[in-house]
């Protein structure tokens, strides 16, 4: 069950046409799922018939709202300090890309009303916060799901999601660190990349 909820990450981040530096954190999660209910409702079947194009709906969408290099950094974990400069670009944008096209199909799995956020949450500090909430699957099974968000100069983004107990960002830790240190970082960027199109062109035909 975790896994295939898993699945549906990116969805939850995905907004529409919003600012998010005029957003609170409880606001960013729950204009998201609006977003998403907005952007998906009735056209589930068509961007399952066509992920290119359902990629390109949460990227969009997503990437202005989701710490992309907070996240990567928190993954690479140790390796960060020692990898150079390029490599910590080109390992978050493959990251990020890893993320989108890995777990897009997965969106279209989840009940769009199935959202329920705790009342009366505030920012643990003044740049960071967690927003509870649990999310219904398509089977009727309820979720615990907390984001957790950063202050950034262009307002609150999500920076990580612990999904039943479960970090996601601790997850990629654990398995790419292990990979890192066995093969090297080079290595690692160069798998995720050639597996990009094994990801896009997965459920077509």
């Amino acid at each position: 069950m975790r896994a295939r909820f898993a699945a549906v990450l990116p969805a939850m981040f995905v907004m529409l046409g919003w600012s998010a530096e005029a957003l609170t954190p409880r606001e960013v999660v729950e204009l998201t799922a609006s977003g998403l209910q907005a952007k998906l409702q009735g056209r589930q079947e068509y961007y399952a018939d066509n992920l290119d194009q359902l990629y390109d709906v949460i990227n969009d969408n997503l990437l202005p709202y989701f710490d992309v290099r907070l996240a990567g950094r928190m993954v690479l974990g140790k390796h960060w300090r020692s990898a150079t400069a390029d490599q910590r670009d080109r390992f978050i944008d493959v990251f990020y890309t890893f993320l989108v096209r890995t777990y897009a199909k997965g969106m279209l799995e989840f009940d769009q009303y199935g959202l329920t956020i705790s009342a009366d949450q505030k920012p643990s500090s003044e740049d960071r916060a967690v927003v509870k909430t649990e999310w219904q699957l398509d089977d009727g099974t309820r979720v615990p799901v907390n984001y957790s968000l950063r202050k950034s100069s262009k307002g609150w983004k999500v920076y990580d999601v612990r999904i039943d107990g479960v970090s996601y960002v601790q997850n990629y830790r654990s398995q790419f660190n292990a990979e890192i240190s066995v093969r090297g970082i080079d290595a690692v960027i160069v798998r995720l990349e050639n597996e990009m199109p094994v990801a896009a062109t997965e459920g077509e035909g």
